[in-house]
């Protein structure tokens, strides 16, 4: 263990080899909303899941309805000093792999490497049938091709690209099939009641297996697919840092918790670190 009253960036040093998890608090700031509150409870109504969107084909209309709506936001956005300041710790630390529970890619776009999209990414398109995977900017056009109305719409962004839209016509949205088989397509995510695919979930076990310790930053972990590997720390009896505004499920397992803002506080991280570098190197 470690003083309470010890910083992040002091923290960080007592090991060799992290691995990084990051949730929806660091793309806040991007203008991308979370699901959940500081006390991890839901701020709005829970997503769709992913048995609903296969089965009832009115709610899928719905869903690709306020999925346009919200998508050009969602793809615009740019990553936040979180990112940034992830991307600067993976050189100053040995943080080889980052597993995030986030779909919008900034990570990768902040130059991060060796990132992990445990869910998924929104920017792709899967059919169901024959797992064809294209580009979420040609699904936006072939929704547009179907429904020129659609682009008469206007409605608050919701996050993971959701809008929160209230439109009577949602159900005379005609959804674009698969270009190669005519199958079901889906965004290239993990819904809300699905699992995260097998693979992916030993990669991140075999990188955590791997490292010293975990760092958890801006993630309430209250989704089990995120939660588990602070449980397979435990197990493995690695240290488990977190940084995050609000309570989080993995608090009690913690070896020391950071009640604040990721960004800031990752950005004095790496002013401290690099300063001490500085120091014994200068």
């Amino acid at each position: 263990m470690i003083p309470i009253n010890t910083t992040l960036g002091s923290a960080l040093q007592t090991l060799d080899h992290w691995v990084i998890l990051t949730g929806a608090g660091c793309s806040t700031k991007a203008g991308l909303g979370d699901y959940r509150n500081k006390q991890g409870e839901w701020k709005r109504p829970q997503p769709i899941t992913g048995q609903v969107f296969r089965s009832d084909e009115l709610a899928r209309k719905r869903y690709w309805a306020r999925s346009f709506v919200g998508w050009p936001h969602f793809a615009a956005a740019k990553p936040t000093d979180s990112h940034s300041a992830l991307a600067t710790l993976q050189s100053q630390l040995n943080a080889p792999t980052l597993i995030t529970q986030n779909v919008d890619q900034l990570h990768q776009k902040a130059k991060h490497q060796n990132v992990i999209d445990l869910h998924g990414v929104l920017s792709e398109v899967i059919c169901l049938d024959c797992n064809q995977v294209s580009s979420r900017e040609s699904q936006q056009e072939r929704l547009l091709s179907n429904n020129p109305w659609l682009s008469e719409l206007d409605a608050a962004y919701a996050p993971d690209g959701d809008a929160d839209l209230d439109d009577q016509r949602t159900h005379n949205v005609k959804v674009p099939n698969c270009l190669m088989c005519n199958g079901l397509l889906k965004p290239n995510v993990v819904f809300f009641g699905e699992n995260v695919p097998r693979e992916r979930v030993q990669a991140c076990f075999e990188a955590l297996d791997a490292a010293n310790g975990l760092l958890i930053v801006g993630s309430s972990l209250m989704v089990y697919s995120g939660f588990r590997f602070c449980r397979r720390a435990q197990e493995k009896n690695k240290p488990i840092i977190i940084v995050n505004s609000g309570l989080t499920r993995a608090d009690e397992l913690a070896w020391i918790k950071y009640d604040e803002e990721c960004g800031a506080a990752l950005n004095n991280a790496n002013t401290e670190i690099s300063g001490q570098r500085d120091w014994v190197f200068g």
